[in-house]
């Protein structure tokens, strides 16, 4: 099952959910509505004069079942309880998943912390986004929760935030809390934050029964059986919620057993996660925020008490799935000394001798930059796929980042200074111009700032642009609204004025201003729309034709090479797809033809990628920045691509002292 068919399976997924909270809907209006005739049939006429009903004598027409006020009232009144709560939690947890991280008491980690714990998390969960090609997210720490416990919420990659209790912080190494991350990271790919964002609203509606129902038992000055109403209201609602957390336990235990295989594969380490999950058996995964309920099909473990409907499979269960020669009794678990922290201070560092295209690198990451060969199949086929050869590129990117570049993507205004440097053209009388029209929309400290970072971006080759970019996204989303409006005016000027700028400058500009306006206009976010591609032909053509141009300087090149794209396109949309000249498929009519693909499903995403991978490869070759614009088009449809490196073997550990040495010393 490739990336594709699973978001196809996560979105039928959500169909199937609401077809159920439908049924469980009309369950309960049918269980409210009889109660509630019951009740009042057994007051008499105390219960009929709440309807202004003339009293009824005795027998089965004491029953009110032939009252269709009665029955219309209740319906209604019903549904509008479930309705309104379902639709008040949607809009609370519209904000994607820091709204979630917040509602859990989750506090936003500092890119520049210093904690030695929180420094482990960060590097841990900047090396999985680089190797799977997701947008870096917002990570957040639970201080109050000393459980062992992780989540991963959000709508979509844009706006997707990873939390971790402190008990998971503290008592896991980094192998375990890579076990952990990268399950979470697997929720991500898998198409399942949407999916538990929308259980979650439905199941708080049909939970407000409840509340009403207390409201209703508080009531006790009254000869009406208003209490009574309100306790069957709770018992009414407690059943729904009992059949919401069936629905929920069956489709989150299959999800969290996917989410496990697919971490030990873009790991190649069960160990890891296998002892996570053996220290969980020892400190538990408790939550105890008040929202842990309505929230525990998000945890990485339990997060309430272990249950026939329980939304994870038994640890026991798990870990033998890990590691079948699992052992009945598990030592005791303690925190490492600090001695050994210490050994793993004086662990020796690896070599920044070696540089390459600028950026230097270590002994073991030699490989980073080498012109790997890239098959036109392996393009589309990569996508959502992770392996352990890119989590060693990650690791090794990571290390090789230039202090300079690293600090300045740790900190809001460096971040945007950081993407606006790499904006600027390599030529210095287009980059005058550019800084000269930026003048007009940033401040001159902004502008200064860009002018020192700039000659550290220089020699940055195009494969390491995507990986900085997304490194600086949770600093740049940490900028206040104005802050974030002066950047894209700042980013779209530097596009505009250089006469420079390829399609994939553009590419990458639009990459960062897309994740960031789902942050701070998470209102606007998009919505599936296109199920045909006959629709999404005209847009096909500017994308296709945009894309031949970039990759062919000769007229001829171009038309054949969008000849193998289009055609392609053609017989799976039923139409022509004709070649347009350059003047109808700017970068302006590009931006609208994205935003349209982006609306599409899944299948209409993977042909369009393949039609492109197509277009691109028509010369029999796939070069270095072909790749990377393939990648920058694939991003801006929410389908993450690894990045693309050299054939290695794949090792089950990468690293581990190195890497542990280098949380506990950067800043």
């Amino acid at each position: 099952m490739d990336f594709f068919e699973r978001q196809d399976k996560a979105r039928r997924n959500t169909n199937l959910l609401v077809f159920y909270f439908v049924l469980a809907v009309l369950s309960l209006l049918l269980a409210v509505n009889v109660t509630v005739s019951l009740v009042l049939a057994g007051f008499g006429n105390y219960g009929l004069m709440i309807w202004k009903l003339n009293p009824i004598s005795s027998g089965a027409e004491q029953l009110p079942w032939s009252q269709p006020e009665l029955l219309f009232c209740v319906t209604i009144g019903t549904l509008v309880v479930i309705l309104t709560g379902s639709v008040y939690k949607t809009l609370q947890l519209a904000g994607g998943g820091s709204a979630v991280a917040e509602l859990l008491d989750g506090r936003l980690v500092n890119p520049n912390t210093s904690d030695a714990d929180e420094r482990k998390l960060l590097n841990v969960v900047e090396e999985m986004s680089i190797a799977s090609g997701v947008p870096v997210p917002q990570v957040y720490v639970m201080d109050s929760e000393a459980g062992i416990n992780a989540f991963t919420a959000g709508h979509s990659p844009s706006d997707a935030a990873i939390g971790a209790t402190r008990g998971c912080t503290k008592m896991l190494s980094r192998d375990e809390l890579q076990g952990v991350i990268a399950h979470e990271f697997s929720h991500i790919l898998n198409g399942d934050m949407r999916l538990n964002l929308r259980l979650m609203g439905l199941v708080f509606g049909i939970l407000c029964l409840t509340v009403i129902g207390r409201i209703l038992v508080q009531a006790r000055r009254t000869k009406f059986p208003i209490p009574l109403i309100g306790l069957a209201l709770i018992v009414i609602g407690w059943a729904g919620v009992f059949f919401g957390r069936l629905i929920q336990a069956a489709v989150s235990r299959q999800r969290e057993v996917l989410a496990d295989a697919s971490a030990v594969q873009f790991t190649r380490n069960p160990a890891g996660l296998a002892d996570a999950l053996k220290k969980i058996l020892i400190y538990g995964s408790r939550i105890n925020s008040p929202h842990a309920e309505e929230a525990s099909h998000l945890f990485f473990a339990n997060g309430l008490d272990n249950s026939l409907f329980a939304t994870h499979p038994l640890l026991t269960e798990r870990i033998r799935a890990l590691r079948p020669s699992l052992d009945e009794k598990f030592p005791r678990v303690t925190q490492q000394p600090t001695s050994a922290i210490a050994r793993a201070l004086e662990a020796p560092q690896l070599s920044h001798s070696l540089q390459i295209h600028g950026l230097p690198l270590t002994q073991t990451g030699a490989h980073l930059f080498a012109p790997p060969f890239i098959s036109q199949h392996a393009v589309v086929a990569n996508i959502g796929q992770a392996s352990t050869q890119h989590l060693r590129y990650a690791v090794d990117f990571h290390q090789a980042i230039p202090p300079g570049l690293h600090a300045a993507a740790r900190d809001p205004l460096g971040a945007g200074a950081l993407v606006c440097a790499l904006l600027l053209a390599s030529g210095p009388a287009t980059r005058q111009k550019q800084l000269e029209a930026l003048d007009r929309v940033a401040s001159e400290a902004t502008r200064d700032e860009i002018v020192r970072i700039w000659p550290e971006t220089q020699g940055v080759p195009p494969q390491a642009r995507i990986p900085l970019v997304d490194l600086a996204l949770p600093a740049l989303r940490r900028l206040s609204p104005q802050q974030f409006e002066q950047f894209r005016a700042a980013t779209a000027t530097l596009v505009a004025s250089n006469t420079e700028t390829d399609l994939f400058v553009y590419m990458l500009r639009k990459i960062v201003v897309r994740h960031l306006e789902t942050h701070f206009f998470p209102q606007q976010r998009q919505v599936t729309q296109f199920y045909a591609l006959r629709f999404l032909a005209p847009d096909c053509g500017v994308l296709l034709s945009a894309t031949a141009y970039a990759g062919q300087e000769d007229a001829t090149d171009a038309y054949a090479a969008f000849g193998q794209g289009a055609g392609f396109l053609s017989r799976a949309a039923r139409c022509e797809i004709p070649l347009l000249p350059p003047d109808e498929c700017d970068l302006s009519r590009v931006d609208v033809a994205l935003a349209r693909l982006s609306q599409a499903v899944p299948q209409i995403k993977k042909n369009v990628l393949n039609a492109c991978v197509q277009t691109v490869a028509a010369d029999g070759v796939i070069q270095e920045g072909e790749a990377e614009l393939l990648r920058a088009i694939a991003d801006t449809l929410d389908c993450p691509v690894p990045p693309f490196v050299q054939p290695q073997e794949a090792d089950a550990q990468v690293l581990t002292a190195d890497k542990t040495s280098r949380d506990l010393t950067e800043p």
